[in-house]
């Protein structure tokens, strides 16, 4: 029986090595592509593209923005998907109010510095958020980050800002989601709670949550082993 087909969908200003443990791990229980977004500069735009690379039928699994993409990918291809992954990610739109005014502020602040310092000097104020507290001081997962980041350019950087602050509400594309689905937070995420997992745990009926301890919004690079772990059993589930 042929391997099934898997396919990893990076965040914001992400790319393969996001996903490299479990790329590398995975290979014995699945066939691993990874999406690449290019200057796509919509939600949608991003899971056409990847539904026109994509083979008949795959697994998907998405982090942060990438589970957004994954969700569009399921509002146009549900029959397609055999498996969903959604890894600290969240699927509500942009709100209309203070929040959401505020948020649009801090991403086109943070784009600004990406244009007049540069892509790794944004990723340095970037990560203060985005991992568990207590792994700041890891040199070598820092690193990684920032050099993943300084691999893109403030033209990516400011379509995917776009595409983000464009979401569409996935709550109708949740309820809706026929295959098996894991729904996956680092406790400490910072950015996307464990809150709004639940939530969207709630809205799919066949859907599991797993929580990674001691792990904030870059699961798969702070808990590799754990996030692999579930993505393992996940998989084999399938």
């Amino acid at each position: 029986m042929p391997l099934p087909h898997l396919i990893l969908v990076p965040g914001l200003v992400c790319d393969h090595d996001a996903w490299k443990h479990q790329a590398e791990s995975l290979r014995a229980l699945a066939t691993v592509d990874i999406a690449d977004h290019g200057l796509n500069d919509s939600l949608e735009n991003m899971a056409e593209t990847l539904l026109r690379r994509a083979p008949l039928r795959f697994a998907l699994a998405g982090h942060s923005m990438g589970g957004r993409v994954a969700f569009e990918v399921l509002r146009r291809a549900p029959d397609r998907v055999i498996g969903l992954a959604a890894l600290d990610t969240a699927y509500l739109p942009r709100s209309m109010d203070d929040a959401g005014e505020r948020e649009q502020a801090e991403r086109h602040s943070l784009l600004e510095k990406a244009r007049s310092e540069g892509m790794r000097a944004m990723g340095l104020q970037w990560v203060q958020k985005m991992v568990h507290p207590e792994r700041l001081s890891d040199s070598v997962l820092i690193e990684a980050i920032l050099n993943m980041i300084a691999r893109k350019t403030p033209e990516i950087f400011a379509a995917q800002i776009k595409a983000l602050l464009a979401r569409p509400d996935a709550t109708p594309v949740l309820r809706g989601i026929p295959c098996p689905t894991m729904i996956l937070c680092g406790r400490q995420d910072a950015w996307s709670s464990l809150a709004a997992h639940q939530a969207m745990a709630a809205l799919i009926r066949k859907s599991t949550l797993v929580v990674i301890e001691s792990c904030g919004h870059m699961s798969t690079m702070e808990q590799p082993e754990a996030v692999t772990g579930a993505m393992a059993n996940w998989l084999s589930s399938l």
